[in-house]
C-alpha cells in the first residue's frame, strides 16, 4: 500500500516537451504551464533551443519559482521545476 505523500508525488510531475521551440516559446509556454499548477507542483520541462538555459533560469527569477535541477542530455535541456506557494513567500 502506498503512503498518502507517495501518490501525491507520482501525481503532482507534469512533464512538458517543448523540443524544437525556438525563443522565446519555451520560456512562455514554461510560464502558462506554472501558472496552471498547483504550489508544490513540479513540471519537467524538456527544450532543444540552447538559449533556454538562460530564460528558464531567468523566468524562474522572476516567479519565484524553484529550478531544483537543470542537465543536458543529448542536446535536450532538462529543468525541474518546483512551483513555489507564493502566499508563503510573501509573509
Amino acid at each position: 500500500m502506498w503512503a498518502a505523500n507517495d501518490v501525491q508525488s507520482a501525481m503532482a510531475e507534469t512533464h512538458l516537451n517543448l523540443r524544437g521551440l525556438k525563443c522565446p516559446l519555451p520560456a512562455l509556454k514554461t510560464r502558462k504551464a506554472l501558472a496552471g499548477i498547483e504550489a508544490g507542483s513540479v513540471i519537467v520541462v524538456e527544450c532543444t533551443d540552447p538559449l533556454a538555459a538562460i530564460d528558464i533560469p531567468n523566468l524562474l527569477s522572476e516567479t519565484r519559482d524553484v529550478l531544483e535541477g537543470q542537465t543536458e542530455r543529448d542536446g535536450t535541456l532538462v529543468f525541474r521545476i518546483r512551483k513555489s506557494d507564493r502566499r508563503a513567500a510573501k509573509g
